[in-house]
Parts: structure tokens; sequence; C-alpha cells
């Protein structure tokens, strides 16, 4: 898979992802909480799948 997430965007990910995870724990909410493992397992891995066929890099030069 071909890396197309920056550095900004991976950060926003893994803020965004830790809170949604949370939300799913303390409001019981499996649903939050999936889509938190999927924005924090898009920043790991730097390639999200939803990018691809709409032709999307935030990765800058150098990244």
């Amino acid at each position: 898979m071909v890396k197309n997430i920056g550095l900004q965007d991976r950060n926003i990910r893994y803020g965004v992802g830790a809170v949604l995870i949370l939300a799913g724990l303390f409001g019981q909410n499996w649903l939050l909480g999936i889509l938190g493992l999927i924005a924090v397992g898009t920043a790991y891995f730097g390639t999200c799948l939803a990018y691809v066929p709409l032709n999307i890099n935030t990765k800058k030069q150098g990244e």
C-alpha cells in the first residue's frame, strides 16, 4: 500500500481516534470505539483506503 497520510493528518487521526475510543468505552457505544480504532489504524499504517479512489495525498515531500 502506498503511504498517503502526512504528518499533520496522522496526528489529527491519532487524537480523534483516541477521543472516539474513549467515548466508545465510557459511553458504551461500540460503534464509536470501532471508528476510533479505524482512525488510529490508518494513522499507524499511514494509508487511508478512502483517499485512494479520490487520489488524495496529504504526505509532503521528505516525510
